[in-house]
C-alpha cells in the first residue's frame, strides 16, 4: 500500500492536522472578545502560586476523562484539490490500552476500506481494497506525519482534549466568558480557549515552532451534549495547512462513554502480510 494512502486515512480520522472551521473573523471574535482583559504571565516559580493553581484547575476540569469510548462519526473532507468522498469512522477506545478504527467510504455503496488497531507500541492496518495487512510500530505514525504522535496523543486527539500543551510554560488571559491559555513546547506553540464558567474547550490553535515547516491548525469544538455523565463536543471543524489546506468537519452521530466494549481484531487468513 502506498505510504501516502495510509497517511491520509489515518490523518483524516485521527485529525493529524489540527482544527477550526468558521470564518477567520468569527474565530478572532471568539478567541479575543473586545472587553477589559486581565493578562497574567506565568514564567517563573516566583509568580503567583494561586494563579498557577487556578489555571491548572481550569485545565483539569476541562479535560475529558473516560474509561471506554465508542462513536460513529461522519467525516466531510475538503482539500485544495476539492471535496473528498464522504467517510464514516467507527471507533472504539479502551483508555490507555487500545484504539480500534473502521473506515467506510460512501462511493456507490457503503464499503469498509480500512480497519486499524492502535496500541501503545504498535499499529495493525487492514487494507480491505488491496487485501493486505500491515504491521508497524507506533513510531511509524511519526514517520508518516513528521509529528511526534504517540498513543496517548492520539487518544486525546480523538476524545477532544488539548494536545502538545506544556503546563510549565504558560501565558494566561482572562476574559468575562473565556480563559485563553497559551503554551510553548519543543514542537508547537499552542493557544487554547476554555469557556467560563462551564470549563469547556472551545478552540485549539497549534503553530509549528519551526518556521521552515510553517504548519498550522485550528480546532473548533461545539454542540456539546451530556451522555452518561460526560459532556462532549459532538461537532468539530478543522482547518490545517502547510503547503496545502485541509478542511475536516466531524459530526458525531452516535457516541457512548464507559460502556463495556471489545476491540476484537480478526485478520483474514488469505490477506497478504506487509
Amino acid at each position: 500500500m502506498k505510504k501516502n494512502v495510509f497517511a491520509f486515512i489515518i490523518a483524516t480520522y485521527l485529525i493529524f492536522s489540527f482544527s477550526q472551521c468558521r470564518s477567520g473573523k468569527a474565530i478572532t471574535k471568539a478567541i479575543a472578545p473586545k472587553d477589559t482583559t486581565n493578562i497574567v504571565q506565568i514564567k517563573t516559580e516566583s509568580d503567583s502560586i494561586a494563579i498557577i493553581k487556578s489555571v491548572q484547575e481550569t485545565l483539569k476540569k476541562s479535560k475529558l476523562e473516560f474509561k471506554t469510548f465508542s462513536a460513529k462519526i461522519k467525516l466531510d473532507i475538503e482539500t485544495s484539490k476539492g471535496k473528498k468522498p464522504d467517510l464514516v469512522a467507527n471507533v472504539r477506545m479502551i483508555k490507555d490500552s487500545a484504539i480500534w478504527i473502521s473506515i467506510t467510504a460512501n462511493v456507490v455503496i457503503n464499503v469498509e476500506v480500512f480497519r486499524a488497531l492502535i496500541t501503545k507500541d504498535s499499529v495493525i492496518l487492514i487494507d480491505k481494497q488491496q487485501r493486505e495487512v500491515h504491521y508497524r510500530s507506533i513510531d511509524y505514525l511519526q514517520e508518516l506525519t513528521n509529528i511526534p504522535f504517540d498513543f496517548f496523543t492520539i487518544q486525546d486527539l480523538i476524545i477532544g482534549n488539548p494536545i502538545f500543551f506544556n503546563e510549565n510554560n504558560m501565558t494566561v488571559r482572562k476574559f468575562e466568558k473565556y480563559t485563553l491559555i497559551s503554551s510553548l513546547e519543543k514542537d508547537f506553540k499552542n493557544l487554547i480557549t476554555i469557556s467560563s464558567p462551564e470549563n469547556l474547550l472551545q478552540h485549539c490553535k497549534l503553530d509549528d515552532t519551526d518556521i521552515l515547516l510553517n504548519r498550522t491548525a485550528d480546532f473548533t469544538f461545539s454542540e456539546y451534549s451530556t451522555n452518561n455523565g460526560v459532556t462532549f463536543s459532538t461537532y468539530r471543524e478543522v482547518v490545517a495547512s502547510e503547503k496545502n489546506r485541509l478542511d475536516i468537519r466531524m459530526n458525531f452521530k452516535q457516541y457512548e462513554f464507559n460502556k463495556e466494549l471489545s476491540v476484537n481484531f480478526s485478520i483474514p487468513k488469505n490477506y497478504k502480510k506487509n
